[in-house]
């Protein structure tokens, strides 16, 4: 009678030790998927972004399509409107929201790079394409953040990686490269 207690007891302890084990893991991927977000507009973070555009980087060279990243600016949003932090943050929101419902839902990247600059990679996407995303969300930011008194300037920029590119000599280079263009064109 004493084996069974001795079998339900271990039977007992490896189950708690998978459970354990279990919770472990899916606080892991949890982490993985949450930790890296801007509180604020629940986009991936400027050094997610980075890591991620080298990943984007490395899949172009090797199956060979081309990748867009869109820059967008807020220009001078905070010097140019005298709003409360609480608005602001409101403001950013609904910035964000605007490009959140352009984009490819699990294909595309956005990310908050700065205060009031956002970046969004698109794999897969040539130039003209990212071109025609980036009027889209200009012009839905113009029509959906309006409030009196408050100035919305915004400014986009778009560039293209091609893995036939010569210039580029390693990938943290391609990617910083990649967001200049972009945020020379977004005049910012």
């Amino acid at each position: 009678m004493w084996y069974f207690t001795w079998i339900l007891g271990l039977l007992l302890a490896c189950s708690l030790g998978i459970i354990n084990v279990l919770r472990l893991e899916a606080q892991e991927t949890w982490d993985k998927e949450h930790i890296f977000l801007d509180p604020l507009t629940r986009l991936i973070t400027r050094d997610t972004m980075l890591g991620r555009l080298k990943e984007k980087v490395e899949n172009s060279k090797r199956n060979g399509f081309p990748f867009s990243i869109l820059y967008i600016s807020l220009k001078d949003f905070k010097t140019k409107n005298n709003v409360p932090a609480f608005e602001m943050d409101a403001i950013l929101c609904s910035v964000a929201n605007c490009f959140k419902e352009d984009i490819r839902a699990g294909v595309d990247i956005a990310a908050r790079m700065d205060e009031q600059d956002f970046l969004i990679a698109m794999p897969g996407s040539p130039l003209k394409k990212a071109e025609q995303i980036a009027a889209q969300v200009k012009k839905e930011i113009s029509e959906r953040v309006k409030a009196p008194g408050l100035i919305v300037v915004v400014s986009t920029g778009v560039a293209e990686y091609s893995a036939t590119a010569e210039d580029f000599a390693t990938t943290t280079h391609e990617v910083d490269e990649l967001i200049r263009v972009a945020t020379e064109k977004s005049g910012v």
